[in-house]
């Protein structure tokens, strides 16, 4: 049972990346907009937070970043065309990618100085109220119940921060946030440090944060001064860890596959999963994969 801890209303999403890694595809288009099987990466983390019940979605967009907001609004010509050629499954896709009116805020973050600058951005737009960050980058292939969402449960019933965490191999902690964490309860973490990106042998754990975040907004003030941290970043890790001890802070090993879509090799590896899970896809891509390693 929750304890009647504020809800959790608004997801911010930054997506002000230049996502130099997939150029020149991305050299127009915004890597949000890459698609995994028929959707965009966006649109993923969209529909994640819409089943988690947030109810505002708060964009921290860059320059060339219109793309974006276009995707989600109302298409008539589109579906006009759609409904005189009787292509009613499409028509339901197209529709169900719309945002209701009054739902998308957009941000500025005029310079890349790190998530949690970017984070920061939407300090005006959250309020003085819980809210949630999704990464594009970070996709989760969980068909029972989305990553969000199962830490909206964790939240209901503990309050305070909850972030999503994964095991990774030793060697790959300098690539994350790790946990240092204390007691354990099923798949619930009790986080009492986070250390961004540290080398294996200085590695308080092998548990990572990936992209998904519940936050209290205190966490603003944490960031209001703008200190760099690994990578001469603001890092978002950093002002977290300086909440430990003053707020409740939970990890969830969340049920799902988590997909690094940042890069090429996760982006590819996502496609495949995505099309493997898609019924009228399946099949035959399942025939092209016995073909290529044959």
């Amino acid at each position: 049972m929750g304890q009647g801890f504020p809800p959790v209303r608004k997801a911010v999403f930054p997506v002000a990346g230049m996502g130099t890694r997939f150029l020149p595809a991305t050299k127009v288009m915004p890597k949000e907009m890459l698609p995994i099987n028929d959707r965009p990466l966006i649109q993923y983390v969209y529909e994640e937070a819409r089943e988690a019940g947030i109810e505002e979605f708060i964009f921290v967009t860059g320059r060339h970043k219109e793309m974006l907001e276009e995707h989600f609004d109302h298409q008539p010509e589109l579906e006009s065309v759609l409904q005189a050629r009787g292509k009613d499954s499409m028509l339901d896709k197209v529709r169900d990618s719309e945002m209701p009116a009054g739902r998308l805020f957009l941000t500025r973050q005029p310079k890349a100085l790190g998530l949690g600058h970017a984070v920061w951005c939407a300090a005006r737009l959250v309020g003085a109220e819980p809210f949630a960050v999704l990464l594009p980058d970070d996709i989760v292939h969980a068909p029972e119940q989305g990553c969000l969402a199962q830490m909206m449960e964790v939240y209901r019933a503990r309050g305070g921060n909850v972030v999503a965490a994964r095991d990774v191999p030793l060697e790959d902690t300098s690539k994350y946030g790790i946990v240092d964490h204390a007691a354990e309860d099923g798949p619930v973490v009790e986080v009492r440090g986070l250390v961004e990106k540290p080398a294996p042998a200085a590695a308080p754990s092998r548990l990572s944060v990936i992209g998904r975040y519940i936050l209290q907004p205190e966490v603003f003030a944490q960031l209001e001064a703008q200190e760099a941290g690994a990578g001469g970043e603001i890092q978002l890790t950093d002002a977290m860890a300086r909440l430990i001890g003053a707020q409740p802070f939970s990890a969830l090993r969340f049920a799902g596959r988590h997909f690094d879509c940042g890069g090429r090799l996760g982006f590819i590896a996502a496609n495949l999963a995505f099309g493997l899970a898609d019924p009228g896809l399946a099949p035959q891509l399942r025939g092209v994969l016995d073909g290529l390693s044959a």
